[in-house]
């Protein structure tokens, strides 16, 4: 009887125990995948990183993590055949022992310190990440094999990133301003040279090319009262500067989204630290995912075609901007109207049209739309360590109407440039969905 009573002494132990461990055993959310968003965004502020550069920054580094999980989850795709040029990504058989979304977020980490110019700071958030993990129950062993199957992943991610062309532009001869009337000028208060002119060569993740979504030209500079243009122009000189109502101005400073802002201190100019207009909408993208508690797998893909999106959507802008070269607000109203003239916003030191804000904005909002229906609340705070007040929205498209008009109020884009941004965002967005987020379905 003694004996009969230790053996299920015994089981009782070993189930308890089982138990526990698989109590403890971690489970990784969308969370951890914004984290990493996040913590890509903190090196890019500072970095100063151009808006169109950090599209790519986020695709690379959202792909490798997403090959991770389309390697260990049957319900995902690989991009293999559907994105541009994209290879088949290998991995050992004989690796065993890893956690997938442990590896998902580290081939993440590893991707991004590889293209950052700051990567030793995504390494400290990297060594923070695995301590975490360590700390809520991930074993070394678990922790190690995770790290060299994340490695092998973000090595083939990166030899593909290498071939898109980037790393040529520098060979490029230096941009020539062509000082032309209606042409684009270098812009106060910094006159900084213009920000990627030659983005359009890169190799596009969907896009046939970079003309594909070509608006219709922008309306001609003129001084001829009676034109389209010198209507459009009056309508900024207005509208950029003392009319407008403390809502607009609200709006126009809430999306500013400006790396390049400056302010003069005496003799020596500051730079403002801010994110660009992608980080602004991958941040909206995760905060979407928290709120809809989308899975792991789920926020992955989520995040890979919203960000896939955004780098085709700067590549076919930039194209329009310097392609058409047209001249700022800033630069026509203090030449015709008011030498003195200043818009809300400062200037981004790039052409005109189209607006890259509507474009990359509308893009980003047809995606999200796509993943979560059009009546979607959420409550956006990205930018509130910055100072400025959270704002609710009644659905994507809403935000990204506003984040368009914004560029009007704050006096740096002339209307028919957020127009047809909002055209061009929308085809490319869409184009994105019928490419990649419906053959992954």
């Amino acid at each position: 009887m003694y004996k009969i009573f230790i053996i299920f002494l015994l089981i009782g132990l070993a189930v308890t125990t089982n138990s526990c461990r698989k109590h403890k055993i971690p489970i990784l959310t969308n969370e951890d995948i914004s984290k990493v968003i996040k913590d890509m965004t903190e090196v890019m502020i500072h970095d100063v990183t151009n808006p169109p550069l950090a599209a790519r920054f986020y695709a690379y580094t959202c792909l490798a993590g997403y090959e991770v999980v389309a390697q260990n989850d049957s319900t995902v795709k690989s991009m293999y055949g559907v994105l541009n040029d994209y290879p088949k990504i290998n991995r050992d058989k004989k690796m065993l022992g890893y956690n997938s979304s442990l590896s998902a977020v580290v081939a993440m980490f590893k991707t991004a310190e590889k293209l950052q110019p700051s990567g030793f700071l995504i390494k400290d958030y990297e060594k923070k990440f695995i301590d975490s993990c360590r700390s809520s129950g991930f074993n070394d062993d678990e922790i190690n094999f995770s790290i060299a199957y994340a490695d092998t992943i973000s090595k083939q991610i990166l030899a593909y990133a290498k071939k898109d062309g980037y790393s040529k532009i520098s060979n490029f001869p230096r941009y020539s301003i062509a000082h032309k009337p209606g042409s684009w000028e270098l812009t106060p208060p910094a006159y900084i040279p213009p920000i990627e002119p030659y983005f359009e060569t890169i190799r596009r993740l969907t896009l046939d090319s970079a003309a594909q979504f070509n608006p219709v030209a922008p309306a001609t500079f003129s001084t001829n009262k009676q034109s389209k243009f010198y209507k459009l122009l009056l309508s900024n000189a207005v509208k950029g500067g003392k009319d407008l109502t403390q809502n607009e101005k609200d709006i126009a400073n809430f999306w500013d989204c400006n790396p390049f802002a400056v302010q003069n201190e005496g003799h020596m100019m500051i730079g403002l630290k801010k994110i660009s207009p992608g980080a602004h909408w991958m941040g909206i993208a995760g905060i979407a995912c928290k709120i809809d508690k989308k899975s792991f797998s789920e926020t992955m893909k989520i995040f890979t075609v919203e960000s896939v999106g955004l780098l085709d959507a700067f590549i076919t802008c930039w194209h329009t901007k310097f392609a058409t070269n047209r001249i700022r607000p800033e630069t026509a109203i203090r030449a015709i109207l008011n030498p003195n003239w200043k818009p809300l916003l400062q200037t981004p030191p790039f052409p005109e049209y189209t607006s890259g804000h509507s474009v990359v904005s509308v893009c980003s909002a047809t995606i999200l739309t796509h993943y979560f229906g059009d009546n979607f609340k959420f409550k956006d705070d990205i930018e509130a360590s910055f100072g400025i007040p959270p704002a609710t929205f009644s659905s994507f498209n809403q935000a990204a109407k506003q984040a368009a008009i914004s560029r009007f109020y704050g006096g740096i884009h002339f209307m028919d440039a957020i127009d047809q941004g909002i055209k061009q965002g929308a085809d490319v967005g869409n184009w994105v969905l019928e490419k990649v987020a419906k053959r992954l379905n």
